[in-house]
C-alpha cells in the first residue's frame, strides 16, 4: 500500500512538472516559431528577478529542439503572442521589421472609466531606467516621440463604489495598437489618460487591482498581445498570429458578457 501511494504521488509530482514547463505554441515552421506567453512569465533570464526560474525563450527551445531567439519582448504581466527567430539572420530581419514599423501589433485592455470609441495618444515618454538592467544606461535621453491608437470594444458600469466620489464603477474592454514600442508604453499612456490598465501595480489604480483581486479572483494584469501580423521574414507571405485569452481573462469577459466582443 505505501509503495503504490508513493507512486501516486511521484506521478502526481512529475505530471505538475510536466504542465509547468509546458509552453502553448500557436505557429511553427522552419524559421520561426510563436508562443502565447503566460501572464508572469519571463522572456528570458533578468537580473531583476533572480528567483525566477521559469523563461519562455528556454521552454520554448526545450519544445522545439532548438535555439531560439527573441526579436521582440513582452512585459513580465503580459500575455500574449511572442516570436521567436531560429536563426541569427531571421532574428536579424524580423528586429528590422519591428524597428521599421512593418509589424502590427494588437493588445486587449481592460481599464478604468468609459474612453471615446476611438482615439490616439501621441505622448513622449521619458526614459525609466531599471536600478540593475540599466545601471550603466545613459540617463539623460531624451523623451522619446510614443503614440498609440485605441478602439473602444465594451463598456460597463458596476454597482460598486471602488472611489469615494462614485457610488457606481466603469470599466472598458479597449483594443489598443501602439505605433512605437516604448518601455511600458501601453501601461504609461493609460495612465497618462487616466484610464489605468487594471491589475497594472506599476502604473495603475491600486484601488481597482484590489476590487478586481477580491470580487473577481483576477490578479493578472489585463493587458494580453492579441495579434501580431507581419510578412514571413523568409517567404514575404503576410502572416497573422492570434493568441487565446487565459482562464483569468475569460472568466472576466463572462462575467461582464463581452464574450463576442472582441470578434472583428
Amino acid at each position: 500500500m505505501g509503495i503504490e501511494n508513493m507512486d501516486i504521488e511521484s506521478g502526481t509530482e512529475t505530471e505538475t512538472a510536466n504542465q509547468a514547463n509546458q509552453i502553448e505554441i500557436i505557429y511553427e515552421d522552419e524559421h520561426l516559431v510563436a508562443i502565447n506567453k503566460e501572464a508572469g512569465l519571463l522572456v528570458h533570464r533578468s537580473w531583476l528577478d533572480k528567483g525566477e526560474t521559469r523563461f519562455a525563450m528556454q521552454l520554448t527551445r526545450d519544445a522545439v529542439g532548438c535555439h531560439v531567439f527573441p526579436v521582440h519582448r513582452l512585459d513580465k504581466p503580459t500575455s500574449g503572442v511572442l516570436l521567436f527567430a531560429k536563426s541569427p539572420a531571421v532574428a536579424r530581419s524580423l528586429t528590422e521589421a519591428f524597428t521599421a514599423h512593418k509589424v502590427t501589433k494588437q493588445y486587449l485592455a481592460v481599464v478604468r472609466g468609459f474612453m471615446s470609441e476611438q482615439g490616439s495618444v501621441d505622448y513622449a515618454l521619458s526614459f525609466k531606467p531599471d536600478a540593475i538592467a540599466d545601471k550603466f544606461a545613459n540617463l539623460d535621453k531624451p523623451a522619446q516621440e510614443a503614440v498609440t491608437h485605441w478602439q473602444s470594444l465594451a463598456q460597463i458600469e458596476l454597482p460598486f463604489a471602488v472611489s469615494k466620489k462614485h457610488d457606481t464603477t466603469r470599466y472598458s474592454l479597449m483594443r489598443l495598437t501602439p505605433e512605437t514600442g516604448r518601455k511600458h508604453q501601453l501601461r504609461r499612456h493609460m495612465r497618462h489618460l487616466f484610464h489605468h490598465i487594471v491589475g497594472d501595480t506599476s502604473h495603475g489604480d491600486g484601488r481597482h487591482n484590489r476590487f478586481f483581486r477580491t470580487q473577481y479572483d483576477c490578479a493578472r494584469m489585463l493587458l494580453h498581445a492579441q495579434t501580431l501580423a507581419l510578412s514571413h521574414p523568409v517567404t514575404g507571405e503576410p502572416l497573422l498570429l492570434k493568441a487565446g485569452l487565459d482562464n483569468q481573462w475569460m472568466r472576466i469577459m463572462e462575467e461582464f458578457g463581452w464574450i463576442n466582443s472582441t470578434e472583428d
